[in-house]
């Protein structure tokens, strides 16, 4: 017998909100429907902390949020559970490994975002997005303690290769995904969105089964697996929706409400019927 929905795991960006990066009423109503069904709602997203406080309130979260793909968790109050940062001996191969398909390289560290191209790619509508400022540098050399590493840039031929390059090269020592087609996000080995569902499971004791996940982007496939109910976004990549048991429509087009509605809030009313 398929098991009701207790807590639903959702990417951000290119599923909760709009491509204008816009909550919309639909997705809190949603949301809140969650909440008084009794069903758990987590976010998880290669955004810092600080680029999801803005959905804290309308969303009444009060679940772990996951930052950085799963390299720091926070509580809604943006008090610190978890961090898991890239071991110190991989900063610079990974920085050295971006840089050779020239790609930009953006440094996060605790809760600052560094860059050494204040007017490189993406930066301005990533600050518009989180909702601060980057820290311009000269120099990344001394950089410890690092909870992600971006590559950034819109050759996004040079974005693939340079994934590619990043699982066949240094795999085995961290974790790599792209979080948007431009973006190519290294974390920790363990800052995965697999690993988000599975701390989730362990922290409310809900088995995989009773976990839904939804999202639009390669990374998002991680936690797929580890949830009896996955929902891709109409505007996935194929290889993406081929991964998920379910497809909803666009984020251009209130995926995420229909997909709550239609997935979540119906299958588990007539579970419970």
């Amino acid at each position: 017998m398929t098991q009701a929905t207790r807590l639903l795991l959702a990417d951000v960006d290119g599923t909760l909100v709009t491509p204008n990066k816009i909550l919309t009423n639909r997705a809190c109503e949603a949301v809140h429907r969650l909440h008084e069904a009794g069903i758990l709602f987590a976010i998880t997203s290669g955004r810092p902390p600080r680029g999801m406080s803005m959905l804290v309130d309308p969303l009444q979260l009060n679940t772990p949020i996951a930052a950085f793909n799963g390299g720091l968790f926070v509580e809604p109050d943006m008090s610190a559970i978890k961090q898991q940062v890239i071991p110190d001996p991989m900063v610079d191969p990974v920085i050295s490994l971006l840089e050779s398909f020239d790609l930009d390289v953006w440094i996060y560290q605790g809760t600052e975002w560094y860059v050494r191209n204040p007017n490189g790619p993406h930066v301005d509508r990533e600050a518009w997005t989180v909702k601060f400022v980057p820290i311009a540098t000269n120099s990344y050399a001394h950089a410890r303690e690092v909870v992600k590493i971006v590559g950034v840039s819109d050759d996004l031929d040079a974005v693939a290769k340079a994934s590619e390059a990043a699982h066949a090269r240094i795999g085995d020592h961290v974790s790599a995904a792209r979080s948007q087609p431009y973006y190519l996000d290294i974390t920790h080995p363990n800052a995965n969105k697999g690993q988000v569902a599975q701390f989730l499971a362990e922290r409310f004791s809900i088995p995989a089964a009773a976990i839904a996940t939804i999202g639009d982007m390669p990374n998002d496939v991680l936690m797929f697996a580890h949830s009896g109910l996955s929902i891709a976004m109409g505007n996935a990549s194929i290889e993406v929706q081929r991964a998920a048991r379910r497809i909803t429509t666009s984020n251009e087009d209130e995926g995420f409400a229909n997909a709550v509605e239609r997935y979540i809030l119906r299958s588990s009313s007539a579970i419970s019927h």
